[in-house]
């Protein structure tokens, strides 16, 4: 069965893939978390440790990656799951908010019914980069009436200034990365 994970070596099921999506980054793929059943436990009973003695009474999660966090965590904890999703991806009523990447522009959209009016709401990803995303859908978040007492992934990279971009809401993560 092999040693239970920790912190310490959660950074063995994180494949790192060179000049992915374009020469010169270095890609952390957290995929390789989800093959590993122990790994996955890991993240999932950790963020729930973290979390249970706060109220929190929603996680919002950004598609796709994201996802597969967030709704064991929220099925766990017994509190909603909001998606943020790709423009266009989303049927009924919704409200998006453009942002940009550092090569291009995107936009996210949320179900604005579906944000907790005043409640705590936990934003999350898989892995925090820059932050642009994440600040997006914070504004989508803030701007349907939910309040954002923090923003959790499960990696972070704190060397491309996430912090800057995502300030002053509190930032955790279960493993950060120095530099490429």
């Amino acid at each position: 069965m092999g040693s239970p994970i920790t912190r310490l070596n959660l950074d063995d099921y994180i494949r790192k893939i060179p000049d992915f999506p374009k020469k010169g980054v270095l890609f952390y793929d957290i995929t390789s978390i989800l093959t590993a059943p122990a790994a996955f436990s890991y993240c999932i009973e950790t963020m729930a440790d973290i979390y249970k003695n706060r109220e929190i009474n929603a996680i919002a999660a950004i598609e796709a990656r994201g996802f597969l966090f967030a709704a064991p965590f929220a099925l766990r904890m017994g509190i909603p799951l909001v998606l943020i999703r790709k423009k266009g991806k989303l049927p009924g009523k919704t409200v998006s908010k453009k942002y940009s990447l550092e090569y291009a522009e995107a936009e996210i959209e949320i179900h604005p019914h579906d944000v907790p009016q005043g409640k705590q709401v936990l934003l999350m990803d898989d892995l925090i980069a820059t932050g642009g995303t994440l600040n997006a859908a914070r504004e989508l978040i803030t701007g349907c009436g939910g309040i954002i007492p923090e923003i959790f992934g499960i990696v972070g990279l704190p060397f491309l200034n996430y912090e800057k971009q995502l300030a002053p809401t509190p930032i955790r993560t279960l493993i950060q990365y120095q530099s490429e």
